[in-house]
């Protein structure tokens, strides 16, 4: 597909303002993408949308297809009735600077079981066909998202006392339930169905409040790009329903696990611990798990970059016993047949192929031949060669770039653009400052700047940057469980006029604001 020129801005909704202790969908949400019109953005980048689990990482996702409870608008539920404004004053108070995932799960998960349970007892007729119309819809995943959730939360007892993690749910869970027995499943729905209706509500709660703020985005002209893991949760819904669409053993255990080779990130890789695919099982099903995913996503959102694209052609597979992602071996994935497949049945596809890493021709080939734009960092582009020189060769220095490309100062796993700088040292500064052309007074500005004036159709900025953040706000440092991964927010008040204008200004001089 065809990418016109434009600017965005990485934010997850988490990360938005709120009264709460998380952002949500609600007036705040709103309140960002009229921001976004007013400095001449289009686009706003999200990473996954799914129900988080251990880590509260969005890449480690309960279900490829649910969406994430915590990010309901609280405001909302009480607006329409299943809330009231004395619920919402129970609220303790939080850090309105970073997402308090203690207190979301202690006080705002209730309010909203709560919340579903009145609209159980008191929605109308024409909201209560509306949800059974969404139920029908998503059946396909829904039913069995539900159930794994309520068996979970029964088994998170045992998990805490033996101090078990998510990943290991199939060690501790009964081992009827692990393989998915039919009658000790209906055993479960038929018993614990009352606290299995009130997830699924929950899910309407937030596809209904997601599919409203997308609504509007789109009417005011901004697309949203969401953000596909290539790999599912080892502990998710996806696994548990769909076991010989992995390598799992007769008990249910992985045998394999992904991961990647040591790399910029990590000397040692990174164990990711995630459940390989059986791609032969797929190729042998058509793909029709993959197709309805991407489906599912592009009802969601209007972009989808697919993280670690890399694993689309080749994926690094490690024992599942392994201490670190050092012993692991390329294998060969089928993601040329995959994609003609969902070229197929879907048309051409708005995808980013998120193509950091090991890059092999056979990786450019794949990309370039279904016209996928790949990504540059900017903060990757200033290093020096074996002879200690400027690295004119570095992939990601601007003038090397194609325009079917998508640029950006940094993304979530890397630290801000201030953070980053302040790091490195006085060499590397001192590159950063002859490529320019200027001081580092203004360093981070200098490089969104530098971002948004390249060839690159799409140019994203990390919202942390465009409000000159150090590197107390990064989002997340890969291969670590630190407390401060996920939960920076931004202030309402970093929203100002000054900042706007001045986005707005380089985007109108380098040519990126809508038409």
């Amino acid at each position: 597909m065809e990418f016109p020129r434009s600017a965005g801005v990485l934010l997850h909704p988490t990360s938005l303002p709120s009264d709460f202790c998380i952002g949500e969908l609600g007036s705040e949400a709103f309140n960002f993408v009229d921001y976004l019109v007013k400095s001449g953005v289009s686009l706003w980048q999200i990473l996954p949308l799914g129900p988080t689990g251990y880590g509260n990482s969005p890449y480690a996702a309960l279900s490829a297809f649910a969406g994430n409870p915590f990010l309901i608008s609280l405001e909302k539920l009480n607006t329409d009735g299943y809330l009231s404004k004395e619920d919402l004053e129970t609220c303790p108070g939080s850090n309105p600077a970073e997402v308090d995932y203690n207190l979301v799960t202690s006080w705002k998960v209730p309010l909203l079981e709560k919340a579903a349970h009145i609209f159980l007892d008191k929605a109308s007729n024409s909201e209560k066909s509306d949800f059974i119309k969404f139920c029908d819809e998503n059946s396909e995943w829904l039913n069995d998202f539900a159930l794994f959730v309520v068996i979970k939360e029964h088994h998170d007892i045992k998990a805490e006392k033996e101090n078990a993690s998510d990943s290991r749910w199939n060690y501790y869970w009964d081992k009827k339930i692990i393989l998915k027995q039919k009658q000790v499943e209906t055993e479960w729905t038929l018993k614990y169905m009352a606290q299995i209706e009130i997830k699924k509500v929950l899910q309407y709660f937030f596809f209904t409040q997601w599919n409203s703020l997308k609504k509007y985005a789109n009417s005011k002209g901004i697309s949203i790009i969401g953000d596909i893991p290539i790999y599912v949760a080892a502990c998710s819904s996806d696994l548990w329903s769909h076991k010989k669409m992995f390598y799992l053993d007769k008990e249910g255990h992985q045998t394999v696990v992904a991961g990647v080779p040591p790399d910029y990130f990590s000397t040692t890789g990174q164990l990711w611990g995630n459940p390989i695919y059986n791609w032969e099982k797929h190729e042998e099903d058509g793909f029709s798990w993959w197709i309805s995913r991407i489906q599912g996503m592009l009802k969601m959102v209007d972009i989808v970059r697919i993280d670690h694209f890399i694993g689309l052609e080749a994926y690094w597979e490690v024992p599942a016993n392994a201490p670190t992602a050092e012993t692991g071996k390329w294998v060969k994935a089928p993601g040329r047949k995959m994609f003609e497949t969902l070229k197929e049945k879907l048309g051409d596809l708005p995808i980013i192929a998120e193509d950091l890493g090991v890059l092999t021709k056979d990786v450019e080939a794949l990309r370039d031949d279904f016209d996928f734009p790949g990504m540059k960092i900017l903060q990757f582009a200033f290093t020096f060669d074996e002879k200690g020189k400027a690295d004119s060769k570095n992939m990601f220095l601007p003038y090397t770039y194609s325009s079917n490309s998508v640029v950006y100062t940094g993304t979530h796993d890397n630290d801000t653009t201030r953070g980053w700088y302040n790091s490195i040292s006085a060499r590397e500064k001192d590159l950063v400052r002859k490529y320019l052309g200027r001081p580092d007074n203004d360093i981070v500005w200098d490089l969104i700047r530098e971002t948004l004036s390249s060839v690159s159709n799409y140019a994203i900025i990390p919202m942390q940057d465009i409000l000159n953040l150090d590197t107390e706000s990064r989002m997340n440092t890969p291969s670590t469980l630190k407390e401060s991964n996920w939960s920076w927010r931004m202030s309402k008040k970093s929203m100002a006029d000054d900042t706007v204008n001045r986005l707005k200004e380089l985007i109108e001089l380098y040519g990126r604001l809508p038409e």
